[in-house]
């Protein structure tokens, strides 16, 4: 199912969008976290507390958009909660995973320097994806005149793209041919994802 229909048909049933904004805060959290747990035990960057904190904001802002559609929906992030659970679970762990497998070999980095090289390359991934999934995301909100928004989110995601680009400029001179492998591993994992959403969307609309 492409993905611009695949989000007309969340949007249209009630249960189904509050489990799709409870799944993107469920992985704007993860980030955060993920986030949070690269960072160096001193050399922190302002950087690099701020994207965390955005992100924490994101997961809270979408959490808090549940409410337009029924405030008892949602609450946890429990896996009934969430679609496709064990699939959106995974997405994220399993980049940093792969990514880091990666750097290690491109970079010979020691641990401490792994974390902070996977931060800057997942983060940019994530932030290439969040540029296309958010504006559809929008797109179909709009179409359905849902009182529900993501533009705040698209704003400030479209800065941390450029945000990751100076800092992956610093990092290393040929970043982008490892950005470029590290994003065919993200298209793989986000396939996986979009395959277990939409087949789970269209069972609870077949149901």
């Amino acid at each position: 199912m492409e993905f611009h229909h695949l989000l007309k048909r969340i949007v249209q049933d009630g249960n189904t969008h509050a489990k799709w904004l409870n799944t993107l805060s469920f992985m704007e959290n993860a980030g955060a976290r993920k986030i949070s747990k690269c960072e160096h035990p001193t050399l922190v960057s302002q950087i690099q507390l701020k994207h965390a904190a955005e992100e924490h904001r994101h997961a809270y802002y979408l959490k808090k958009q549940i409410g337009k559609i029924n405030p008892e929906l949602c609450k946890t992030y429990e896996s009934t909660e969430l679609l496709a659970p064990i699939a959106t679970s995974q997405y994220l762990h399993s980049l940093d995973i792969k990514a880091c497998r990666y750097l290690q070999k491109a970079f010979n980095l020691d641990k401490t320097d792994i974390k902070y090289a996977a931060y800057l390359f997942v983060t940019y991934a994530i932030e290439v994806r969040a540029d296309e999934l958010y504006p559809v995301y929008q797109e179909a909100l709009t179409e359905a005149s849902s009182k529900i928004m993501v533009k705040s989110i698209i704003l400030e995601e479209e800065g941390h793209l450029e945000e990751m680009i100076n800092q992956l400029n610093e990092f290393s001179p040929d970043w982008k041919d490892h950005a470029d492998h590290i994003l065919t591993i993200e298209k793989e994992l986000h396939e996986e994802w979009m395959n277990a959403v939409t087949e789970e969307v269209a069972q609870l609309h077949y149901a």
